[in-house]
């Protein structure tokens, strides 16, 4: 398949990136710091634009099976980044006709399994607070997905690791697995990727979590 990964630079992106080559896909990496992209591979293209420009973007998007985006704010300051960049990426995907779009949000953004532990449900709920500009920008960046016309998911994860990947996890389509607490970047990635070409995703939100 041909991809397109935007936030490519970022734990999650790079993974995506890595895997996706990995596999024998050919990967465009739209980034706005090539030097911060540490993966290299033949199938691979580098793309610098100007994410707040849907113009800009439509090269990058054109002709490709399918989108993967790893945009978010990685900071409180940066809470509205995931909305406004993801925007961006649909508006320049609507205009070339490309319709798969995968993108990582968040587990608080989505329901939780009924009779969740106790404990599962109040550190969900202090996360919440702890991070709320960051999580209302990713409930805001959803409402972007479904007011669009693409083939959209959600990917919700809970809190990322950085560890080797397993391949080996759970995943809830229109939920969350019961006492999901960890997962890590790479399988994260790993999931994203399965979910390319799996029906039952689309214009679902879908946790994921050990």
């Amino acid at each position: 398949m041909k991809l397109t990964v935007f936030g490519a630079t970022g734990g999650i992106g790079q993974e995506i990136v890595r895997q996706a080559l990995a596999a024998g896909h050919g990967v465009t990496a739209v980034v706005r710091d090539p030097a911060r992209l540490t993966v290299t591979g033949e199938r691979l293209e580098v793309v610098r634009a100007d994410l707040s420009d849907p113009e800009s973007l439509r090269p990058a998007v054109a002709g490709r099976d399918a989108v993967l985006s790893g945009l978010g704010a990685r900071r409180r300051a940066d809470a509205g980044v995931a909305t406004t960049l993801t925007r961006s990426v649909l508006r320049a995907m609507e205009t070339e006709g490309v319709r798969r779009l995968i993108v990582v949000s968040a587990a608080p953004v989505g329901p939780q399994p009924t009779g969740s532990p106790f404990a599962d449900r109040l550190m969900i709920g202090l996360v919440g607070v702890a991070l709320k500009p960051v999580y209302a920008d990713l409930t805001a960046m959803e409402a972007e997905l479904a007011g669009s016309a693409c083939d959209w998911t959600s990917v919700r994860p809970p809190r990322l690791q950085d560890k080797p990947l397993t391949g080996v996890y759970r995943k809830a389509v229109g939920g969350f697995p019961r006492s999901g607490r960890l997962i890590a970047r790479t399988d994260v990635a790993h999931a994203m990727l399965a979910m390319v070409d799996d029906p039952a995703t689309v214009k679902q939100g879908v946790g994921v979590a050990y």
